[in-house]
């Protein structure tokens, strides 16, 4: 329980604590945010990906009048759903009639505050780092009444333009090689993000899932980071950390990709079951995250670039595929349940690798009998046809502005 006079002092802290804060870098997202009516805006990604950020740019450009309250600052751990009456008599008092509310999810019965707000006429938005929480909490209590954005850590578009760099293969490579979360591309210290991925797997995870083996947790989490790109299934990952059951290696992963930390690509199959069947590929939030946090000796150029490119396909689409028959395409994108695009990623392609390449990807045109498809690379540019089928070689600088 928190005294009244302690959540008005908190409040007003922050808002002061926003007034004199650098909001820094405009985020792309930020125009792509729909206007706030009838429905709250809930804007969910991993932990440290400017979330905050970008409430306080949204605050700042369309409501400054908003009252914003962040529910992980340490003075309001003691805040229980009954204190919702409180910040009730906060917000009369000072008139306010939009409501920005960081982290929400960790306080019990947030959803219905929110629904409660809504039917009173308010604006709200609210921001979370797991995906979990938040799309069963709003499932339930919120349908129909919300709108939901997820966010990412800097694109290469709002990198260099951070950086102040233009597009090019160095810049590209630097981008690969840094990733995208702001604080950590600021300071260049590992430590933020060996930080931030134990924050993620305790905070995030083991401690919100009651999960006491947190030595297998650490030790999967860290193995899959170091393949990215790589086919993973839980029978497999079961019989490697020797865990009881491979329903609850499944769980890990579940909450792993909840969480952002994570994304498995399916095999493209039109039969569900088989899609569940199959090993599904690995991939991380980030690749300076992949760099700091990798137990691999090698530097994987290739897999860490593929990586990066699925990064972009992500913030567009929500329905990503590999396609693998006797070759294979690394992603196959849907828009609405509908084919959109075929993309190869190869790193530099050479006289050992062109004919894979190449053939993966026009079996997958064949297969989804589809004209042209996309092949980036990190600086190679070209056009290739065979039966009937084009490929267009962009360089990865190219094609993530496009």
């Amino acid at each position: 329980m928190i005294p009244q006079n302690i959540l008005n002092q908190i409040v007003q802290a922050q808002s002061l604590n926003i007034a004199n804060k650098d909001t820094g870098l405009k985020r792309d997202a930020l125009p792509l945010l729909p206007n706030l009516a009838s429905h709250a805006l809930i804007v969910s990604g991993i932990r440290r990906c400017g979330k905050s950020t970008l409430l306080f740019q949204l605050l700042n450009s369309k409501y400054p009048g908003a009252l914003y309250l962040n529910f992980e600052d340490p003075r309001l751990y003691e805040f229980e759903s009954k204190d919702f009456l409180r910040l009730d008599e906060l917000i009369r008092e000072q008139k306010r009639s939009v409501l920005m509310f960081d982290e929400i999810q960790i306080i019990p019965e947030w959803e219905r505050y929110v629904r409660q707000k809504l039917e009173e006429g308010f604006k709200v938005v609210v921001t979370g780092s797991n995906a979990s929480l938040l799309s069963r909490e709003l499932g339930t209590k919120l349908t129909g009444r919300h709108i939901t954005k997820e966010l990412f850590p800097f694109s290469y578009h709002e990198f260099i333009s951070h950086q102040k760099l233009k597009p090019s293969t160095e810049s590209l490579i630097n981008y690969l090689t840094t990733g995208g979360f702001p604080e950590y591309i600021k300071e260049r210290t590992d430590d933020i993000l060996n930080h931030l991925f134990e924050d993620i797997l305790i905070r995030d995870i083991a401690v919100r899932y009651s999960i006491k083996d947190i030595r297998t947790l650490q030790r999967l989490a860290q193995y899959l980071i170091s393949n990215v790109g790589k086919p993973v299934s839980g029978n497999k990952l079961k019989n490697i950390f020797e865990v009881g059951a491979t329903s609850t290696v499944l769980e890990y992963l579940s909450h792993m990709e909840y969480s952002y930390l994570l994304h498995f690509v399916p095999k493209f199959s039109y039969s569900l079951k088989k899609q569940i069947a199959n090993p599904r590929k690995v991939y991380a939030i980030d690749t300076g995250l992949i760099n700091v946090n990798s137990g691999s000796f090698t530097e994987d150029n290739g897999r860490k670039f593929e990586n990066l490119i699925f990064l972009h396909l992500r913030r567009i689409y929500k329905e990503i595929y590999y396609f693998s028959e006797r070759g294979e395409c690394d992603f196959i994108a849907f828009k609405n349940g509908a084919f959109h695009q075929a993309i190869q990623v190869c790193y530099e392609l050479n006289p050992d690798n062109l004919e894979r390449e190449v053939n993966g990807m026009i079996e997958a045109l064949e297969f989804f009998n589809i004209e042209e498809g996309i092949l980036v690379t990190i600086s190679q540019k070209d056009l290739f046809e065979k039966n009937g089928k084009v490929i267009r070689v962009i360089p990865a600088h190219e094609y993530l502005l496009n």
